[in-house]
């Protein structure tokens, strides 16, 4: 298999939908037979398309419903301070997700807590522990307006290998 089919794509689309599906509730949306989509989702899964399997929880219920971006600019631009600010950031649970970014700031934390005083606390006690960090902006959220798990996919999409 060199690239992915429109049946391949589908069964990535149903899977990003509900991971739970077994096997047969798979073929049968995909309307294939099942033992030819077992071995298409293992090659999925050995080819890296399908990372993992997680569950996506409710935030408010677990008392982390507030949500914080938080842009972060380097003291200095090196390759210490980029390890630095990682290995840290890596081992901070607050921290959902970090992306390296252009513009203003270097990077762009999405931090989920209890409450704004968590907030304060994490920004005090974890951030300001880190040196390599010269200064950072919050965005608090307001609302989630739309909040997507999966990557668009359509029968078109050419996937790299």
């Amino acid at each position: 298999m060199d690239e992915l089919d429109a049946t391949d794509i589908a069964i990535l689309r149903e899977l990003q939908k509900n991971a739970k599906l077994t096997i047969k509730e798979l073929a049968l949306s995909v309307h294939r037979s099942p033992t030819p989509v077992f071995e298409r989702v293992k090659y999925l899964e050995k080819n890296g398309y399908i990372r993992q399997y997680i569950a996506v929880l409710d935030a408010e219920k677990l008392n982390k419903g507030f949500c914080v971006f938080c842009n972060v600019k380097l003291m200095q631009h090196s390759r210490e301070n980029g390890k630095k600010f990682k290995d840290a950031i890596l081992a901070i649970e607050e921290v959902c997700e970090c992306y390296n970014i252009s513009g203003d700031f270097e990077l762009l934390l999405k931090v989920r807590v209890r409450e704004m005083k968590h907030y304060q606390n994490f920004v005090l006690n974890k951030l300001g522990e880190i040196n390599a960090i010269g200064s950072l902006q919050s965005i608090f959220v307001m609302s989630e307006i739309k909040q997507e798990y999966g990557i668009p996919l359509s029968n078109d999409d050419k996937p790299t290998k």
